[in-house]
Formats: C-alpha cells, structure tokens, sequence
C-alpha cells in the first residue's frame, strides 16, 4: 500500500483570512525563498489562479519525468492529483519529497478500479482461459498499486499519448490485453490498430462472474476493457460537434481519446492534452477550434491565441472537481510551511511497490 504523510503548518496569517492580491503575494513571497530547494509541477488541467506558480507544466507523465530530472530540488510541489504525485514519487530521487497541497485531489478515472477488484478479476480471467497470454496494461490515470500490478505481470504503463504503441507491445508479448481503467481510451486505441471497436470485451468490476462475460465472449476477444471513464470527457457528445458546426461550418473539433467512441468518430481529431495544444498552436490564424477536454485547459488556450476562436464543445461544462481542489489558498500554506522548513502533505509510495510501479514505468518509456 501507498503510505501518506500529513504534517500540520502554521502560516503568518490564516490565509482563509487573505484576500486573493494578499495571498498570491504571500505565495509568491515564499516561492522565492524556497528557491531551487522546491521545484512546482502544474498539470494542464489545473486552476489559472495557481497554474502561474508551476516552473513545469505537462501532462501527468512529463511532469513525473521533469520532476526526475530535477536533482538539485528537495521539495516536488504538485499541482495535480492524487495519482500523478505518487507516479512522480516513484521516480524521484531518494532524497526528494513530492508534495500534494490537498491530499483529497482524487480522480474520478483512476477510482474506477481498486487493486482488489484488479487481482480479483484477473484470477477470475486466468481460471477462465487457460492456456491465454494475458499482457496487463495500465493507463497512467490509476495507481501506484496498479501500476505496481502491471509491472510485476510483464504488463506496462501508458499515455493517451503513446497507448497505441504500447497495445501493439503488448500484443506481440501475448494473445491477450487487459486494459483498465479507461474503457474509452482502450476502445479508441483498438479501433486505431484496424479493430472492430465492438470487438474488445468489456470487464465490468460490479457483476461478480467474469465482469458480466460468457466465457465464449471473453475467449473470443483479444483485448478486455474494464468499465472505467471519465466524467469530465464522457459529457460530450456527438450533438454538441453538430452543433459546433451548426454555429460555424469551419469549425474544426478535436477531441480527448476518453470521450466515448461516438464523440471520437464524429470529431475531426482526436489526441491527448499534448496534442490539444500542439494542434492549437499549429492551426492557422483565423481558425475556429471546438475542443472536448477539461475547461481550465480550453479557457487557457482560448486566452493564448486570440487570434483564433478556441471554444469547449459545452462551454458551461464543470471543471474536474478533484483538479480543482488545488486553489490558491491551499497552495500559498503549502509554500509557506514548507519556507518555515514545516514539510507538510508528502506522498510516498513504499519501497517494493515503487520497485514494481517503475518497472512499469520504465517499460513505458521505451514507447514514447
């Protein structure tokens, strides 16, 4: 099991008490004096209010690997969640400390699957198909458990940027892919490789006997699904694109792959949050762009190229509630304890499950 450890801090003021001028201020303030010693990780999805503090913004996979590279740094202060900070803590250094400034910033995703359900329906998967080459595939939105799990099976870790890569990988290692917990995500990564995206298996971890399989379903499948999703990217559909372009014919959509398969076909494009800002700084002046991700990281585009029309696919779609439990209050206390030499919030992740969660990770980045 991941081990948390929580230690109180008293800032100068209680910053509940601080206006938002006086706060970024004070957060600022003890950014500086932490200088070097702290290094701030910010995901794409996060607040605007505390997004300006990161040093590093990515994904949650390219901030674990800068937060790696930053050797001279004692303190890994995430702003993300639960899920990206201990992937980030497998493979820091000995001596570093990764910081979360809310221990409850969660992932709705990552939740969907628990390590005993996971070993559950794999001995369930095992007595069922004897004989099978089953390759464990775990998406980076899940936890240091599972990852663990993975590493130890021959499986590995992906992206939404690299899951297709690491799908062929595995299917030359087996007859077999046990993906979780994105059902989406593996769907629109089987339809990439030329499959029929009815094809997959679908392990739902609520109905006890084979996830709600007849045994012929799963036999004949080469690729098993386990009934995960996001609630952020599952809120578009197919008749927010139609009318996107009912709006403006010229609209180009582009959407996230853990939007249902629907969404992804009637998109024009479909690719991780790397590939969402890549594509909107490429796209020519002038373009009208609807995207299907996290509002924070939209409203932060439409604000960097104004000289195109950037919009959600539903503009009044609610943020990720787990990333926004990252504010600005939270993090000025965090930095402020942690310039008063008060470490507080520290993810860690135990020794023999780190050694297996890199290993999957490290698999992992011989596919990027």
């Amino acid at each position: 099991m991941s081990s948390v450890s929580t230690l109180g801090a008293t800032c100068a003021l209680p910053v509940h008490e601080a206006d938002p001028r006086e706060l970024r201020e004070r957060a600022w303030e003890a950014r500086r004096a932490l200088g070097t010693r702290a290094l701030v990780l910010g995901h794409h999805y996060q607040k605007d209010e505390v997004i300006e503090f990161a040093d590093i913004t990515g994904d949650s996979f390219k901030l674990a690997q800068r937060g790696a590279e930053a050797g001279d740094a004692d303190f890994l202060v995430f702003l993300g969640v639960y899920f990206m900070a201990e992937a980030t803590d497998v493979l820091s250094a000995p001596q570093q400390q990764v910081v979360l400034p809310d221990l409850g910033a969660g992932c709705h995703l990552a939740e969907t699957a628990d390590i005993f359900t996971v070993r559950d329906a794999w001995t369930q998967l095992a007595g069922a198909l004897p004989g099978r080459r089953i390759v464990p595939l775990t998406y980076m939105n899940s936890g240091a458990d599972l990852k663990a799990f993975v590493g130890e099976h021959g499986g590995a870790v992906c992206t939404s940027g690299n899951a297709e890569r690491a799908f062929a990988w595995a299917r030359e290692r087996g007859d077999m892919v046990f993906f979780f917990p994105d059902e989406h995500l593996g769907r629109n990564t089987a339809a990439r490789l030329g499959l029929d995206p009815a094809a997959p298996a679908v392990w739902n971890p609520l109905l006890a006997d084979l996830g709600g399989n007849e045994p012929d379903r799963l036999a004949a499948s080469e690729i098993i699904l386990w009934k995960g999703f996001c609630n952020v990217h599952t809120a578009f559909t197919v008749g927010q694109i139609e009318a996107a372009r009912g709006r403006d014919e010229r609209t180009i959509v582009i959407v996230h792959p853990e939007c249902p398969r629907p969404v992804v076909e009637a998109a024009d494009e479909d690719g991780s949050t790397e590939y969402i800002i890549r594509r909107c700084e490429e796209l020519p002046s002038g373009s009208t762009i609807a995207i299907g991700t996290d509002w924070n990281l939209v409203n932060r585009l439409r604000q960097e190229h104004p000289d195109k029309t950037i919009a959600c696919l539903k503009d009044d779609i609610c943020p990720c509630v787990t990333m926004n439990r990252i504010t600005l209050p939270k993090l000025t206390w965090c930095l402020e304890s942690l310039a008063s030499d008060e470490v507080v919030n520290v993810v860690s992740v135990g020794e023999e499950m780190a050694r297996w969660a890199r290993v999957a990770l490290d698999r992992m980045l011989t596919l990027t």
